[in-house]
């Protein structure tokens, strides 16, 4: 079987199957049957034989890589890399080994974030630990050398002093001076270690931020999402999860030059920042799309402050400095899920993107709300 776009529809229509954007509710990948064991199994299920029939049905090596990219996708987790395939199954070649292997090549230049977070982590503990040991022994030393230079003095105030005596006070002496000199070697390591501290803490932060448009990035809004979900749902808060995609953005770099697309893509992330506070956030998800969190805000809340930002962005007439050249009009399209109404906080992000997906479809330049699961 096939999934080029030049054989039939059917197999694109079975890719939307895959992505949970064709069943109808209740449906099954298997033809309705479900599994007992309720809504929790019943995801797995589907999951499980989403992941099974892509593979099978594009002639796809059943590999720990292809697994990881397959559930990534059909999870939730990666709702750019499942719109990447979508638009591949739409394509002549359709979706094949090798572009599924460069596709992975290109994630594999990305660094691990748990990989970089075990890292760091361990940086971090070694630092401390280093920190907490050199501020001990300086202390002790610092002491040390207070009570030894105490015995120098005693000793060269001595009104009759022998051989023996002279040579203590000498030697005393020179174990002083060694014992200043470790102290002072060891303030100096000590002042050395907090600016890897401060290193340390300036790198984790530009791990966390988007090199063009100053937002936080995909990294960041993960471990944002995270914590707003638990608190939100302990303090019985309302939280929403919104995707945007500027809408024909191709078009913008084939005609004008990726720096030219470089600017739309600031444009729309200051835009999106205006409408952020402590309660909204804004990410750069990744190319062209963002991703945010609202919370105290219901799904039709935040739709409507989305839209009033997208509508105050389809205003604007935008120009390209550089050649003075309109951009045209500049849109971006969206889809909002309830945070809570999806099962968990990934599920609710792939509702979201499907919204967004839904909102392309019937045009572009809209908001969507995702529908309760």
């Amino acid at each position: 079987m096939t999934t080029k776009a030049t054989a039939s529809n059917e197999p694109v229509g079975r890719l939307l199957g895959w992505l949970g954007l064709r069943h109808a509710r209740g449906d099954t990948p298997d033809g309705g049957r479900k599994p007992p064991g309720g809504a929790a199994r019943e995801a797995r299920y589907e999951l499980a034989a989403s992941i099974t029939s892509f593979l099978v049905d594009n002639d796809l090596d059943v590999s720990p890589t292809n697994l990881l990219l397959a559930h990534a996708a059909f999870s939730g987790s990666n709702p750019r890399l499942a719109r990447q395939i979508v638009a591949q199954a739409q394509t002549a070649d359709g979706i094949s080994q090798k572009w599924l292997n460069e596709l992975d090549e290109q994630d594999g230049n990305q660094p691990d974030r748990v990989e970089l977070d075990r890292l760091m982590t361990r940086l971090e503990t070694n630092i401390e630990a280093f920190q907490t040991n050199t501020k001990e022994a300086r202390t002790v030393t610092s002491d040390y050398g207070t009570e030894l230079e105490q015995h120098v003095v005693d000793l060269e105030q001595l009104q009759k002093t022998g051989r023996i005596v002279s040579n203590l006070a000498d030697l005393a002496r020179v174990m002083l001076d060694r014992t200043r000199k470790a102290e002072d070697d060891m303030r100096r390591s000590e002042d050395e270690a907090k600016a890897l501290r401060r290193s340390l803490d300036r790198a984790k932060r530009d791990a966390e931020l988007d090199y063009l448009t100053g937002l936080p990035n995909r990294r960041a809004f993960e471990t944002l999402l995270d914590r707003h979900y638990k608190e939100a749902r302990a303090a019985v808060e309302p939280l929403s999860i919104a995707f945007c995609d500027i809408d024909e953005f191709k078009k913008v770099n084939d005609l004008h030059g990726h720096e030219a697309g470089d600017r739309v893509i600031k444009a729309i992330a200051d835009t999106l920042a205006r409408i952020s506070n402590d309660h909204c956030h804004v990410a750069r998800h990744g190319g062209e799309e963002f991703v945010m969190l609202f919370r105290g805000l219901t799904p039709t809340e935040a739709a409507e402050k989305l839209d009033d930002a997208r509508e105050a962005l389809a205003d604007r007439r935008l120009i390209n400095r550089k050649t003075d050249e309109p951009f045209g009009q500049i849109t971006f399209s969206g889809g909002v899920a309830d945070a809570f109404g999806h099962g968990d906080a990934r599920a609710a992000l792939k509702a979201a993107d499907e919204a967004l997906y839904k909102a392309k479809a019937a045009g572009r330049n809209c908001i969507r709300i995702a529908d309760p699961a």
